[in-house]
């Protein structure tokens, strides 16, 4: 984070809390522009993952979408995540029309509706994704934003170009940094260019004014390109994890020949792409043919720059990507295949959306993975207020083996048979029965099938809880009872 805070803006909690924004710009070939900027209204209910068993009960948004051919709608993703009712309305109209979430992409913030019913778009003029602009064009926002009911335009130009962190997935793609004024209540209205959407307006940073970001062109066209076999695959990920090489010692270490760059791997995740083709010490020098800098850059247009990750986030799943490598004093050139999808090789999952939390308890402790959902429980600032040894898994832990997670204690529900354990909660359990564990399922399998006298879960530095097993096995149903828990696991794990 770094001290800059981004913020959604578009999305607005009718309670008078503002939490999200989104600006898409359109523009339709005929008729009037505005006819194709819709108004979403959400009913959403979200999961409460510090009681991974409960909801946090409905709340009312709203954001803003355009009409796209196929009579879909685009819009961001986190206007629409964990809903459980949606309507919409068209510019200008009063009827409100029930709408579903047709794909989503948390990783990009994007999302299509559907519309069942065709009078919602009888007059309406598909709009079309345009390209990606250039620094300093001219664009226009649309949008729906808070405090009144009427459609707003705000007017800007294009600041910036490169990858940023998304607020909704904290993972970088590539965004369009644009200074005109995005209201809140805005997400997922479009962008406008001429007569294209060249982006959807998705987070502003708060700690300026008038600096906000949309979703670009390429990444619309990418997910649009994906949905062309009726599924929803996501953006790849190489799983190779480097360092830059601008330090003239590093690279003569390397032995990197003076006219070439690029960066130095350090990390190859376990079960990516990357596995077995590249190896720790490689330097990438090129990616689809495009030189990476000592930096960790390419250029991506003529004198314009951005993340090495741009070539592979612009593949499909399930794309070849061609890396020129440097290893042992010798070039050599490999293709791996991108069928993992961004996010998912991660230890501490990125925040999920439109599931139930996992947990499991036992003896009234409650399990849980470590997810970027449970940190946020925390609060707007939770990079900061959440338990300090649970960010650090966050920011540094690597996967070691795929399929591994972290396993949070969460907390413990006090009864008799967990006396003297009641404050614990908030730390990694890395072994049961001294055994280390995988994941969540590992743990449970290990309690479960446990025969000795006592369950002993240890952390890293080899604090214990020490748990009479048959105790706990015949408390276990009067303590879900006691505080009203309908299982002792999510259904995920049964």
């Amino acid at each position: 984070m770094a001290g800059v805070v981004f913020r959604f803006v578009g999305l607005a909690i009718f309670s008078g809390f503002m939490v999200f924004l989104n600006g898409l710009t359109v523009h339709a070939e005929v008729g009037d522009i505005r006819d194709s900027v819709v108004k979403i209204f959400v009913v959403r209910n979200r999961p409460d993952y510090t009681n991974p068993w409960n909801m946090f009960g409905s709340t009312s948004v709203s954001g803003s979408g355009c009409v796209l051919e196929g009579n879909r709608i685009l819009t961001n993703a986190h206007v629409v995540s964990d809903q459980t009712f949606i309507q919409v309305r068209s510019f200008g109209k009063s009827k409100k029309y029930v709408a579903r979430v047709e794909a989503i992409a948390h990783e990009a913030d994007l999302a299509l509706l559907r519309v069942d019913d065709p009078d919602f778009f009888r007059g309406i003029v598909p709009l079309t994704i345009g390209d990606l602009p250039r620094v300093q064009q001219d664009v226009t926002v649309y949008g729906f934003p808070y405090g009144g009911d009427a459609l707003s335009t705000t007017k800007g130009v294009v600041s910036r170009i490169e990858h940023q962190v998304y607020a909704h997935s904290l993972l970088e793609f590539l965004a369009v940094q644009i200074d005109a004024a995005i209201n809140m209540g805005s997400s997922g209205g479009p962008v406008l260019m001429g007569n294209k959407v060249v982006g959807v307006a998705m987070q502003y940073m708060g700690s300026a004014e008038n600096i906000g970001y949309m979703v670009p062109a390429p990444l619309i066209k990418h997910f649009l390109d994906d949905l062309k076999d009726g599924r929803y695959d996501g953006f790849p990920d190489d799983g190779v994890i480097c360092q830059t090489m601008e330090n003239e010692g590093l690279r003569r270490m390397y032995g990197l020949p003076p006219d070439r760059t690029g960066c130095l791997v350090y990390l190859v995740q376990p079960g990516s792409p990357g596995e077995g083709a590249i190896l720790i010490g490689d330097v990438i020098m090129e990616i689809d043919g495009h030189g990476v800098a000592e930096d960790g850059t390419i250029e991506f247009r003529p004198k314009e720059r951005t993340s090495m990750n741009y070539f592979t986030q612009s593949h499909q799943i399930g794309e070849e990507l061609a890396l020129t490598i440097w290893r042992a004093g010798k070039e050599l050139r490999e293709k791996i295949v991108l069928n993992v999808r961004a996010g998912e090789n991660r230890l501490v999952p990125i925040e999920r959306h439109d599931i139930r939390p996992t947990y499991y308890i036992f003896g009234g402790l409650i399990f849980s993975p470590l997810t970027v959902n449970y940190l946020k429980s925390w609060g707007a600032t939770w990079y900061n207020d959440a338990p300090k040894n649970l960010l650090a898994r966050y920011y540094f832990d690597h996967l070691t083996q795929a399929g591994e997670e972290i396993v949070n204690l969460v907390r413990v529900l006090p009864a008799e048979v967990n006396k003297g354990y009641h404050y614990s909660g908030d730390y990694r359990i890395e072994k049961v029965n001294g055994q280390p564990i995988k994941n969540l399922r590992h743990l449970i399998d290990l309690v479960e099938n446990s025969r000795g006298e006592f369950v002993v879960f240890s952390d890293r530095w080899g604090a214990t809880i020490v748990l009479d097993r048959r105790a706990a096995e015949k408390d276990n149903a009067g303590i879900l009872e006691t505080y009203r828990i309908p299982a002792d696991r999510s259904a995920d794990l049964k």
